[in-house]
């Protein structure tokens, strides 16, 4: 596969025929895909925890107090107990930060949570617990198999479409109706 069919800095899609209750109507992020495999963080599955929660946990003082009831998503059935911040690139530089483009990064320390906490973070972030991950050439079959869409990062689904419609916004990326589509592959 070469690189440029590599799907970094993309939205997976969940066809609607996805049964699995780890993936379904799901949208990931997927922010490392080569010749190893792929990993991403789904950007639509809320859980319970609001990100005020985090910061009592971490014992991180708040003086922010704007972004207490920011969500935390389950980022994939991955590593749960790990903590994943996509935000958007500034000029600030954090502990264990990629860069996946120019707009995006993915930081896993603690000290953008810090940030956030004063104010100073990220204008433009989504908290995340876990990852989703596929071992080589699993992503590309099950794409074959018709299970997932994929389509360029778009930062308003991202960061401004409510959660319950990044689904749908996701696919309207392709210019399509997902819920109108079959679940029968078209492939012969």
């Amino acid at each position: 596969m070469r690189n440029s069919n590599y799907l970094n800095n993309q939205f997976l899609i969940a066809m609607p025929a996805l049964e699995d209750k780890d993936f379904s109507h799901t949208v990931t992020y997927i922010f490392q895909h080569n010749a190893a495999g792929a990993l991403g963080i789904i950007i639509n599955r809320p859980t319970e925890m609001k990100l005020g929660d985090i910061f009592a946990q971490m014992q991180i003082k708040n003086t922010a107090n704007n972004s207490l009831d920011s969500p935390v998503y389950l980022g994939g059935p991955v590593q749960t107990e790990r903590g994943f911040v996509i935000h958007n690139c500034s000029d600030d530089t954090w502990e264990s930060s990629i860069t996946i483009s120019p707009q995006v990064a993915l930081t896993s320390s603690r000290d953008i949570l810090e940030a956030i906490a004063l104010g100073n973070g990220p204008k433009e972030y989504l908290i995340a617990l876990g990852y989703a991950g596929w071992d080589a050439g699993q992503l590309e079959q099950e794409i074959m198999d018709n299970t997932w869409l994929n389509t360029p990062y778009a930062a308003n689904v991202l960061y401004n479409t409510p959660v319950n419609q990044r689904w749908n916004a996701a696919a309207h990326l392709l210019g399509i109706d997902i819920n109108l589509l079959s679940s029968t592959a078209g492939h012969g």
